[in-house]
């Protein structure tokens, strides 16, 4: 059974395998919708926002987790991940779209499902096998002719994150010189070993321009497909192994 819909303003797509799917959807969407109330950056009465207020609100663990892997993300990256805007806002939505997809997978694991995929704004957590048995298979999108794929991989039961402008613009920058948008690469794909590794590092890699791919390269577990401005395909050393 699959399904699609729009949560935390973006579009999901869940689809489980296995017997009894319905319960499992609407499971995964309800956790989704909880996760935007409590941390959205555009909702007032969100956690975010109450932490932003005032620095001296308790947070909960959950966000604790949030900003304990934006931190590590920042100092594993250098400072090319950063949490904190140049108004001195936290926004952890960096970290957050990852974290959600891989909680909800947990949960559909607790819940006996074993043969599913999590696919939101393009993050995709993926386990078990596809309808034919065999490991799922995903396409990484041209970011120059929406609905052009340019590669198909078999990551197995891995997450997959893309960062980029082509779809939404210059909504990520370069901490380090946040005036200069990003203009020498336009995506990376990171396959990790699950989605909040593959999107925090594909995030951080993205920041980096063209330097990002050596980035990826020298994470054990995380391999990447990075296309430059130019229309350029770098790929990290064991990424063609991925490829079908």
């Amino acid at each position: 059974m699959k399904d699609s819909r729009i949560s935390m303003g973006m579009p999901v797509s869940i689809e489980i395998l296995d017997i009894d799917a319905a319960r499992g959807i609407d499971a995964a969407y309800a956790y989704f919708d909880e996760v935007d109330r409590r941390f959205s950056t555009y909702r007032d009465d969100s956690e975010v926002a109450q932490m932003n207020r005032d620095p001296q609100h308790a947070v909960s663990a959950d966000l604790t987790e949030i900003l304990s892997l934006g931190e590590k993300t920042r100092e594993e990256s250098g400072g090319f991940f950063d949490m904190r805007r140049p108004d001195g806002y936290i926004d952890p939505t960096g970290i957050v779209k990852g974290w959600a997809i891989q909680k909800a997978a947990d949960l559909l694991a607790s819940l006996g499902y074993q043969n599913f995929y999590i696919d939101v704004g393009g993050d995709v957590a993926f386990s078990g096998k596809n309808e034919a048995g065999g490991d799922w298979q995903l396409g990484i999108r041209s970011p120059f002719v929406r609905g052009e794929i340019v590669k198909a991989i078999a990551p197995g039961s891995r997450g997959v994150a893309t960062s980029g402008s082509a779809a939404r613009g210059d909504h990520i920058y370069n901490p380090h010189d946040p005036e200069h948008p990003i203009r020498d690469v336009v995506s990376i794909t990171v396959v990790g070993p699950d989605i909040v590794t593959a999107d925090r590092y594909a995030t951080a890699a993205f920041a980096m321009g063209q330097d990002g791919i050596r980035f990826i390269e020298a994470i054990p577990g995380c391999e990447g497909y990075q296309i430059s401005a130019a229309g350029i395909a770098t790929m990290t050393s064991g990424f063609r192994a991925l490829s079908v």
